[in-house]
């Protein structure tokens, strides 16, 4: 699975300390068209890391057989290639997810939605060639007819309906998150209760790390020349991701395009938000929320996540021509850098 909407902007920080209060185990791998890393701590002595490599593996490609686009057995992709508007059966596992894209929707009041793929195709980034017009008035609105999950999918227990047959659903947003709660649930069944899981740039903590400290992560500054970190962020019992515009544009006649198309009005994005971090209860909402956030923008965003008391830090390019940049936390952010 491609992940489209979604950057990797985080450094995990953790090391060996002679202290350590139990086993580590650390497991790296591919999954997602991406990476993983995993940092187990007190790893019971009967989990063999090729035991647990295993099984993380299995979760994964469980995962990517039920959500990915890119498989063409998938679930979802099964669900996207039926013409029919009458309700299919899904797995309790796509179930949740679509549940959980359905709150961010509806919180989001539309940024946020999984059945973008017309318009992700139609502006074509990863593909295009500079060359390439930018799509007209009337190509944006053709797809988005067939865009706005919250009149075209129907969810209703464990079955799921379109109402238009060409819709099709896209879980890029979503799923890594949902993979990392998947294989933080995988740790947990094997008795590891300290861990911390990052796919893609995308994390889930639990407990403490090496030194019985929260986790410590970084988040990237978004300046395109250098890698580093904007601030070191304690995370521990959540799930944590980022979303940014920097890494991923084209510009044409004088225009920036940024590869975030805001699912309203079926454009790029073009206020001037370049980053925002997320930390929720779980891997799934922080990705879908930190997707939601950067289509909505700062002044938006910060709105929500107050109402909502979601912790959410932007970074935004400050006007003027010397690229300096705007940091704002939102008073739920504030409160966990303070430990609160």
């Amino acid at each position: 699975m491609r992940i489209l909407l979604l950057l990797p902007l985080f450094v995990a920080l953790s090391g060996c300390w002679p202290d350590s209060a139990g086993r580590v185990l650390k497991l790296s791998g591919e999954t997602m068209g991406t990476t993983y890393h995993i940092t187990a701590v007190d790893v019971p002595k009967r989990v063999s890391e090729e035991d647990l490599s295993q099984a993380v593996d299995a979760t994964l490609a469980a995962v990517n057989h039920a959500m990915s686009n890119w498989d063409k057995t998938s679930e979802v992709s099964l669900f996207n290639a039926d013409a029919s508007t009458d309700p299919i059966a899904i797995s309790p596992e796509l179930a949740q997810v679509i549940a959980a894209a359905n709150k961010v929707h509806a919180l989001s009041e539309g940024k946020f939605d999984v059945t973008l793929s017309p318009l992700i195709e139609l502006w074509g980034f990863g593909t295009r060639k500079p060359e390439d017009p930018v799509p007209s008035d009337s190509d944006i609105a053709v797809a988005l007819a067939h865009v706005g999950q919250g009149g075209l999918l129907v969810l209703d227990g464990q079955t799921l309906a379109k109402t238009d047959p060409a819709v099709s659903v896209n879980l890029s947003a979503i799923a890594k998150g949902y993979g990392g709660d998947a294989v933080a649930k995988t740790l947990r069944d094997q008795g590891i209760e300290r861990y911390m899981i990052e796919i893609g740039g995308d994390l889930v903590a639990a407990g403490t790390n090496e030194a019985g400290d929260p986790w410590q992560i970084g988040i990237e500054s978004p300046d395109t020349g250098s890698h580093s970190l904007e601030m070191v962020v304690p995370v521990s019992d959540l799930g944590m991701a980022t979303s940014g515009d920097y890494r991923n544009f084209f510009e044409q006649d004088g225009v920036r395009y940024s590869h975030l198309i805001d699912p309203t009005t079926g454009r790029p994005i073009t206020h001037r938000a370049t980053s925002v971090t997320v930390l929720a209860e779980n891997g799934m909402m922080a990705d879908a929320l930190a997707t939601a956030m950067i289509v909505m923008g700062e002044d938006e965003g910060m709105k929500v996540a107050a109402a909502n008391d979601l912790a959410v830090f932007f970074i935004s390019r400050a006007e003027g021509p010397d690229e300096a940049y705007l940091k704002h936390e939102s008073p739920a952010f504030e409160k966990l850098l303070a430990g609160e």
